[in-house]
């Protein structure tokens, strides 16, 4: 199953514009990529950063142009051959992360497969 392929962007904070413009630039705004799978249902979600300390991740959440962060516990499934948990949020609308393939790093892989046999793939 493909990655969903909608892409947002995350302006810097008010605070960071007023910081930075007294130096005489501005920061520019963040993409956010969604991590879901394709024709998932509801809004687009990325991980920003992980909160160890409450087993949980801050995700930027959008629909249409508005982006919402939100503290979401991470979703704890284990894949079908008992490697790492699925690294989405708890009711994550799409399939696990481990079925979830971005096309383009698929499409990098067959290249430097063709272009390096028989190294591993990272």
């Amino acid at each position: 199953m493909n990655q969903c392929t909608a892409v947002a962007l995350l302006p810097p904070p008010e605070f960071l514009i007023r910081l930075a413009s007294a130096g005489g630039s501005r920061p520019e705004a963040g993409h956010l990529l969604c991590e879901l799978a394709a024709g998932h249902d509801g809004g687009h979600a990325m991980a920003l950063w992980d909160v160890d300390a409450n087993r949980t991740a801050v995700w930027a959440c959008w629909s249409g142009e508005r982006v919402t962060p939100a503290e979401l516990a991470w979703c704890g499934a284990i894949g079908p051959r008992g490697e790492d948990a699925c690294g989405l949020f708890v009711g994550h609308p799409s399939a696990h992360d481990w079925a979830i393939v971005d096309p383009t790093l698929a499409a990098v892989d067959v290249v430097l497969a063709r272009e390096r046999p028989g190294e591993p793939a990272e």
